[in-house]
């Protein structure tokens, strides 16, 4: 009778052990361990981040991180540099999964940069790259090889939005914008229509950002590239006034104003890029132009046009001419205009 107690308590205890062994391999495994109260959360996780470093990266999420900790061991984690999602009420099963296999991607955007500083800032906002490592990428061979300079890099990034994965590294993101510029070249004709006019991938761009910077409108901007184009096959001098405040932009005496009136002070500036006093295209883009914009440049519109002015009764529109008489008196409407409104600069 007491060997059949003692069985009796030993089978309880033993039952009591694994049930509570079995609830918690369950509490660890299965239960919800998630403290936030949004839907979900995204996480972040660095290139070379350590164990250590991601448990404290985490903890803030999760309400029992030890548990956490043991079954990460347990199941062999290997960390994997992303941006993932922990949904509320996950278990740590389900993140450990989740953090394993679904490195989720970020759109990025970028649109309107007129350098490639303000490229590699705008960029490491987006992904885990920061703007010095994008610098010093913009520095090497790669480009060179692709047939880019300096002062024309910029040409190679078509503004538009692209998926990439949080982790990637400005080497890897340069890469892949080659690769977008090379199928958005290759769709819709293009390359053919730019060998039509006369003009390089890269002309074609840089003067798609002057006529971007004439009218950011799109129904004029076929319209605007026809006037240049007119003026490049005549060897006539540009004379954008968008290419004369980029120069200006670039000389400590302008560097930090605003010139919404071009002046004869400004036409005088010595730079490449001042299309008053050199023939022909500058060595680079001004701004980063829109695809509508390169387009237009590619598709322009056939006419006789060769000035034109901003027209002051039609805000956001230009008055076109064929003739310099014609064109003198439609910038003096704009001068008029300028100088009732008190714009002196």
């Amino acid at each position: 009778m007491y060997i059949r107690r003692i069985l009796m308590l030993t089978v309880i205890i033993g039952l009591i052990f694994m049930g509570s062994f079995a609830f918690y391999v369950y509490k660890v495994m299965f239960m919800s361990n998630t403290s936030f109260e949004a839907d979900y959360v995204h996480l972040y996780i660095k290139s070379e981040t350590k164990f250590n470093q991601f448990i404290e990266q985490v903890d803030p999420f999760l309400l029992n991180i030890d548990d956490f900790s043991v079954l990460a061991k347990r199941k062999k984690y290997a960390l994997r540099p992303g941006k993932y999602r922990i949904n509320k009420g996950m278990s740590n099963n389900d993140i450990i999964n989740s953090l394993r296999s679904n490195n989720i991607t970020v759109n990025v955007i970028y649109n309107n940069v007129s350098n490639l500083n303000d490229l590699a800032s705008n960029i490491s906002n987006q992904i885990e790259a920061d703007s010095t490592s994008f610098v010093n990428s913009f520095k090497t061979d790669f480009f060179i090889e692709k047939g880019f300079d300096e002062k024309n890099i910029l040409s190679m990034y078509i503004p538009n939005s692209y998926n990439f994965f949080w982790n990637t590294s400005a080497e890897k993101f340069n890469q892949r914008m080659f690769e977008e510029y090379t199928k958005f070249w290759q769709r819709n004709n293009r390359v053919e229509k730019a060998n039509k006019i006369g003009l390089s991938k890269i002309e074609v761009m840089i003067l798609a950002s002057i006529v971007y910077e004439e009218s950011k409108g799109n129904i004029e901007l076929p319209k605007i590239a026809g006037v240049y184009l007119n003026r490049l096959k005549s060897n006539w001098k540009l004379q954008a006034d968008p290419t004369v405040k980029f120069a200006a932009y670039q000389q400590d005496e302008f560097k930090n104003t605003v010139i919404r009136r071009v002046l004869n002070k400004h036409l005088k500036i010595d730079s490449p890029y001042n299309t008053y006093k050199y023939s022909g295209l500058p060595p680079g883009i001004i701004s980063m132009p829109s695809i509508q914009a390169i387009d237009a440049v590619l598709n322009s519109e056939k006419h006789n046009y060769y000035f034109f002015a901003a027209d002051p009764s039609n805000p956001g529109y230009h008055s076109f001419s064929r003739t310099l008489s014609e064109h003198k008196r439609n910038a003096r409407k704009f001068h008029k205009y300028l100088n009732s409104k008190g714009i002196k600069k």
